[in-house]
């Protein structure tokens, strides 16, 4: 992403805060692993969104006065030749400004001196902070451990929720994320076409990721936009499966759920096929009435359609299609065999932390997920897309992947 859609960003979210306010937005910490390792790092998705800088202990600190104007600074960590050598060589200040499109950039040890005589000057009246967590239970980030400290030193500050603000702004995605989210979608279907050619009965599940994280490789160091579930037989009726042990028997349906990021920007795709390249009767059965189904959301997903009829939609003309090829003899029974939502949101997240519309609107993209789960057959499988919202209808970005029987058949033929 080019500097001008972070700054773009930024203005956006500044045009929403009060005027003598203060904004903090941290991109986060290491989180340790073992002794003497950590965890990759994952910069916070809204600090990304904002500022495009991938490194740890970094702050954007805003200032809006009285009237309106703001003055922006990046803290970042300082050069230091001994640690880069271990760890690898830190963004230094004219990078951080081309990537951010922030002109003001100090180093992290003088933010909570700068922002100690901000907050007593008597000028500023809030303090906007990105407080988000998906589970009370999560561990605190650094804007929680600040909020701790305003609550102490500063409590004459009110708190403000930048979150609510961000979430907004990102739930339509501007036309440089699209064409990230495009670029992702040609990695994604080269690393499911690598699974598809390579599969066969007797292959184990990690070895069908071997060959999609080969795959993506080829692309850069990015890789998956988050933990692929890749799995064989029985394994496909646990919905985040992450073991990568199970084997696929002959007769098997291999499901993955994977997605490539571009650009930080992420793609969300399954698609399911048995292992030895040629549907069953029932597998075929099945997997038209999923695919069936996902066609149909294609064909009427447009803007003004309310969001939780999505959702509702997909869940209803499934159970009508199974009903119809006599595996259910009531549409109620569908929560037998389907388990699972059918649409959330795509982007920075792979469930994308956004503010979750009323109404489908342009520029929008989320998933349309069927999945079909039927453990007395032994068959479980799901057909998910990403679905961009146009101006007259939607656009299917992950047509691009082979999802009817006879396109599978013929890639596993070749």
């Amino acid at each position: 992403m080019q500097k001008e859609f972070h700054a773009g960003n930024r203005s956006r979210l500044y045009a929403d805060m009060k005027p003598n306010s203060l904004l903090a937005v941290f991109a986060g910490e290491e989180i340790r692993k073992t002794n003497d390792e950590y965890y990759p790092f994952f910069a916070d998705r809204d600090f990304l969104y904002l500022m495009g800088m991938d490194q740890k202990q970094t702050v954007l600190l805003a200032i809006k006065d009285s009237d309106g104007q703001v003055e922006e600074r990046a803290y970042i960590l300082p050069p230091d030749a001994m640690v880069e050598r271990w760890s690898g060589r830190r963004i230094k200040a004219a990078e951080a400004e081309a990537l951010s499109g922030v002109g003001d950039i100090r180093y992290v040890s003088a933010f909570e001196t700068d922002f100690h005589a901000l907050a007593a000057s008597g000028n500023y009246e809030s303090v906007y902070l990105d407080l988000f967590r998906v589970s009370p239970a999560d561990i605190d980030r650094p804007a929680h451990a600040f909020l701790r400290v305003l609550q102490k030193e500063y409590p004459y500050l009110k708190v403000e929720n930048a979150n609510a603000i961000v979430r907004r702004l990102r739930t339509i995605k501007q036309p440089c994320e699209l064409e990230a989210i495009r670029r992702a979608e040609l990695i994604t279907r080269d690393g499911i076409l690598a699974m598809m050619k390579a599969s066969r009965p007797g292959m184990y599940e990690y070895q069908y990721k071997a060959e999609f994280d080969r795959a993506l490789g080829q692309y850069g160091p990015q890789g998956p936009g988050f933990p692929s579930i890749i799995s064989a037989g029985r394994n496909n009726f646990c919905i985040h499966y992450y073991s990568y042990t199970g084997q696929a028997q002959d007769g098997d349906m291999v499901l993955n759920d994977v997605g490539a990021q571009h650009d930080s920007l992420m793609t969300d795709v399954s698609r399911g096929w048995p292992c030895n390249g040629r549907f069953t009767e029932r597998q075929r059965l099945l997997y038209s009435c999923a695919l069936a189904t996902s066609d149909y959301m294609f064909s009427i997903i447009r803007p003004g359609m309310k969001m939780n009829d999505v959702d509702a939609t997909i869940r209803r003309y499934n159970a009508e299609r199974l009903k119809d090829a006599g595996v259910i003899k009531s549409v109620d029974e569908i929560g037998t065999y389907m388990w699972h939502g059918g649409a959330h949101h795509v982007g920075y997240d792979v469930h994308d932390a956004v503010k979750r519309p009323e109404v489908v609107a342009p520029g929008m993209v989320f998933c349309v997920d069927v999945g079909i789960y039927h453990e007395e057959w032994g068959i479980g499988f799901r057909v998910e897309d990403n679905c961009l919202v146009t101006e007259g209808g939607c656009e299917n970005l992950s047509a691009v992947t082979p999802r009817t029987i006879e396109d599978i058949e013929a890639v596993m033929r070749g």
